[in-house]
């Protein structure tokens, strides 16, 4: 049937390509597999992280991004075009990709303008000098541009490197550990202040770190790294509440794995009682499991029947950590507000509130006894 020729013909819109898509990335030093089989990509505007601990392979992810590092194995696209593979690798000049290193690689004998017009090649002086002026007033630093690096403090040298990373407007920034080298005050706030920047420049942006308070504060997607692959990717939230394996249940916040069984309702027995629902998804009854139990998890009851003995405790201001002592035996933890301060050996009454039950199947095939 023809169409009513007074009827609008609304195109259909072609969804744009991701700014950055990597597709199954493999890496190795003298033969030894550093990045086994990565994934995952990167929409316009995006602010995500790459999250690990030494030696999982997130920086060799960022220098492969980068063009620094050639590929094994898989592809690496920038608004769809490949820009490496193993048999192909874009020079880094041509990628149109910022970076803001961990020494933040400031040259030492040039003022900081000319630091953050070193990439600005091809244009005039009178432009040039304008985008440097707009970049230092952006990171906050107008009027610094007569100045040396070496005058400046740990936390405007890197501001500088900022500046220098965005003065060429480039379609992707790798920040790699920014903020390692700064104090823990100065690391938090600059980490907030360097998100709204990106957030108010709409630049689309991968921070690598092992810090995962800042990935928590800076990135809207992390990829959570294990030995050379990603092994979940996701919010903050869904990383922290509902892990997918335990090495990220380890690995994101704080917890301990409690030796439990599903009941025929779905419901979980464990030694600190009975899991109210949702049940354990997915989970056959009768079988063992360990469960996720966070600090936030255990409650403070002096009312509560259940006791157990302060083993230590961590002051954190406005609250306490505790590691307590089951009457089985079992570990946890417990985060109380610090006006409840007991002391080491110390019984006291807890209750436990699971809102988000993560259970994984014993990995043993010998089950422990569940402690009433």
């Amino acid at each position: 049937m023809r169409a009513d020729p007074l009827t609008p013909v609304i195109p259909r819109e072609i969804p744009s390509p991701p700014v950055l898509q990597v597709d199954d990335i493999r890496h190795a030093f003298d033969g030894r597999a550093v990045v086994d089989g990565l994934s995952f990509s990167l929409r316009r505007g995006t602010i995500s992280c790459l999250l690990g601990p030494s030696g999982c392979g997130k920086t060799t992810v960022l220098r492969a991004i980068a063009g620094f590092e050639p590929l094994r194995g898989g592809r690496i696209l920038l608004d769809g075009k490949v820009v490496s593979a193993a048999d192909l690798a874009v020079p880094p000049e041509q990628r149109r990709i910022g970076m803001v290193f961990q020494d933040y690689a400031l040259f030492p004998h040039l003022r900081v303008a000319d630091n953050v017009a070193f990439g600005l090649v091809g244009q005039l002086r009178a432009s040039r000098g304008e985008r440097v002026e707009e970049v230092l007033e952006l990171v906050g630093l107008a009027g610094v541009g007569a100045r040396y690096p070496h005058e400046l403090s740990g936390g405007q040298q890197q501001r500088v490197a900022l500046a220098r990373a965005l003065a060429p407007r480039p379609r992707l920034l790798l920040l790699d550990e920014p903020f390692s080298n700064l104090d823990v005050d100065l690391r938090e706030r600059l980490s907030l202040e360097v998100r709204d920047i990106l957030r108010a420049q709409g630049t689309t942006a991968i921070l690598v770190t092992h810090d995962q308070h800042e990935a928590f504060a800076m990135a809207d997607e992390i990829g959570v790294m294990h030995a050379g692959t990603i092994a979940q990717w996701g919010s903050a939230h869904a990383l922290y509440h509902r892990p997918a394996t335990r090495f990220v249940a380890g690995f994101i916040g704080q917890g301990v794995l409690l030796p439990g069984r599903v009941r025929d309702d779905g419901r979980i027995d464990l030694a600190i009682g009975t899991l109210a629902p949702p049940p354990a998804p997915g989970l056959p009854c009768g079988v063992a499991v360990e469960v996720l139990v966070r600090p936030d998890d255990i409650l403070h009851d002096d009312a509560s029947p259940l006791r157990a003995d302060v083993l230590h405790k961590a002051f954190r201001g406005a609250e306490i950590l505790y590691t307590l002592r089951l009457p089985g035996g079992a570990r946890v933890l417990s985060l109380v507000p610090s006006h409840h301060d007991h002391a080491i050996g110390e019984p006291i009454g807890i209750r436990v509130e699971v809102d988000d039950v993560v259970a994984f199947p014993m990995e043993y095939t010998v089950r422990p006894p569940i402690e009433a």
